[in-house]
């Protein structure tokens, strides 16, 4: 059966987060962007809800709907327990989603899992944007910052106004990464993996001329219920946002702050890097690729609209 909630109580929540973890550990790829992870953690004031697919206490399905982006679209994204795949959950969750969602929806597939494709297509939706996960070995030699570009830490509090004037000028448009607010940063520098000295300013008379923000994936021990044992992932850094001022565009900064992303990266003793880039933004593939990134895997954006 499936059952909407607009919020979720501790138990309900800490059982979807084990979910989302025991499906990680077996398709090798979360099966939720991480703004749908930081609702279930500190929830949040959009129009979002959720629908658990649920039998005798145990959550065998989830999915996270967000209504509020009038002009895309309502957007989903799903995950079935890899212990109860292949019975119909996935296909009752979406056919749930879509009855909420109204004439149109937006599902995304992180991975592109064939069973992911198949589940989309069976329910007819069709395929409409790719973001690329690159990669890179951080033991191969890392080139050298452009030292004519000064570059320093993000200083909490201080910087904040002016990097999200920037970081809305940079992404205007972008589905994720546009109109960001006061709390959409500071939900992001509360959680365990924030350390400002990963957040690389490049700061030119003044003003922000650019910025590469990283995280750090794994690298601790869990487990994901009581009768499990613990165990633990070896750590990955993320070029989790670069951006470049627009005033400053053509003049290496992306390149520069990328690199010092990088360097940190090394000194915090992670041995790989990952960034997630649109399959058009020809520009962005070139840089990544110029400093030895390669594309490990894609996360595929479906669509359906009753007017198809």
């Amino acid at each position: 059966m499936i059952t909407r909630y607009s919020n979720l109580n501790p138990d309900q929540q800490n059982k979807v987060l084990a979910l989302i973890a025991s499906a990680t550990d077996v398709d090798g790829i979360p099966p939720v962007a991480e703004d749908v992870l930081l609702h279930l953690r500190h929830g949040g004031d959009k129009e979002d809800f959720h629908l658990l697919a649920e039998e005798n206490g145990e959550v065998l399905g989830y999915a996270h709907l967000d209504l509020t982006d009038e002009v895309e679209g309502p957007s989903a994204e799903l995950v079935v327990s890899p212990a109860h795949r292949s019975k119909g959950i996935g296909d009752e969750l979406i056919a749930s989603v879509k009855s909420y969602a109204g004439e149109t929806l937006r599902l995304w597939s992180h991975g592109d899992l064939p069973g992911a494709k198949n589940l989309a297509e069976k329910n007819g939706l069709k395929h409409s944007r790719t973001v690329i996960q690159m990669r890179r070995s951080l033991t191969d030699p890392i080139p050298e910052i452009d030292s004519k570009i000064p570059i320093r830490s993000f200083l909490p509090g201080i910087d904040n106004e002016s990097w999200l004037k920037l970081n809305n000028e940079a992404f205007q448009g972008h589905p994720e990464q546009s109109n960001w607010s006061d709390r959409d940063l500071a939900i992001r520098t509360k959680e365990d993996w924030f350390n400002p000295k990963g957040f690389l300013i490049a700061e030119i008379n003044g003003e922000i001329a650019g910025f590469c923000w990283t995280k750090v994936h794994g690298g601790h021990i869990h487990k994901h219920s009581d009768g499990e044992s613990e165990h633990d992932h070896d750590p990955i850094g993320e070029i989790y946002i670069m951006g470049v001022n627009p005033n400053f565009q053509g003049s290496g900064i992306g390149k520069a702050v990328t690199i010092a992303g990088l360097k940190h990266l090394r000194y915090e003793g992670i041995f790989s890097a990952m960034l997630y880039v649109d399959a058009d933004n020809t520009s962005a593939i070139n840089l990544y690729t110029s400093l030895g990134f390669k594309e490990w895997g894609r996360d595929v954006l479906y669509r359906y609209s009753l007017t198809q």
